[in-house]
């Protein structure tokens, strides 16, 4: 397929500055679309935003997902990502996300042909992706992030199982499934009074521990499920278990 002839068609598209290869266009008032060529001409690498637009932070993604497409793929073919991405002044984003056609399915319904030709690539933060999502997981995050805000902040990867005897709340995913860190935190905080009630997260690295009530809150590493239970305040388990997201 001949990517530029087909994105030149785009309605309202032009040139975007200091990138060869690459177009801004916008279907309505704040929505907007940029996309560039890959080095090799054969994909489009594309991305968007919702009201929250900005040339350079695009520009700068665009360049960063056409220089390193390889290596943020390499990994993980549905959803990859490489961190040591320099964003604009004023930004703090520090990696670059890559997307799938089997995950975005962009351009399914009036351009079915150009689907498998687009990756969607977007500014990132690199706590929020293991690297190991499998096609299931992949479509579940792309659906969690709000990649389209540009002014958004990071949603670290996190994988949560619960048991709350006192709420008689309960995960319902036979694992641990994908989940905020506010509900982290929630579930945290709400186990105080129920007897053996536990919660069990898990950051990107694949790292579990496991937080139990006994009276006060127990906390143990849970990797191999056998870690030592240590007794821990509600605040230091809180600030522990974010900084854990953000490893």
């Amino acid at each position: 397929m001949d990517i530029r002839s087909v994105v030149t068609t785009f309605k309202g598209v032009g040139p975007l500055p200091g990138l060869p290869d690459s177009w801004h266009w916008s279907p309505a008032p704040g929505i907007d679309f940029a996309g560039a060529l890959s080095a090799d001409g054969k994909r489009l690498l594309q991305l968007s935003s919702r009201d929250s637009y900005d040339e350079d932070l695009a520009l700068a993604t665009l360049a960063f997902a056409r220089e390193h497409e390889d290596e943020i793929f390499v990994a993980n073919p549905f959803l990859g990502s490489l961190d040591g991405f320099g964003p604009p002044v004023g930004r703090h984003f520090d990696a670059v996300v890559g997307i799938a056609p089997e995950v975005h399915e962009f351009y399914r319904v009036e351009k079915p042909e150009l689907t498998p030709h687009v990756r969607l690539v977007f500014p990132a933060y690199a706590c929020e992706f293991s690297g190991d999502e499998t096609l299931d997981e992949a479509i579940t995050r792309y659906r969690m992030l709000r990649l389209t805000n540009f002014g958004r902040e990071p949603l670290p990867f996190l994988k949560m199982r619960y048991i709350n005897t006192r709420t008689r709340g309960r995960s319902t995913n036979p694992g641990r499934g994908f989940t905020a860190p506010r509900r982290l935190v929630q579930e945290l905080r709400q186990m105080e009074g129920g007897a053996g009630s536990i919660v069990e997260f898990e950051n990107r690295h694949s790292h579990v521990w496991r937080v139990m009530w006994d009276g006060v809150w127990l906390i143990a590493e849970w990797d191999n499920q056998d870690g030592t239970p240590r007794e821990i305040g509600i605040d230091e388990l809180v600030a522990f278990a974010t900084a854990r997201l953000r490893d």
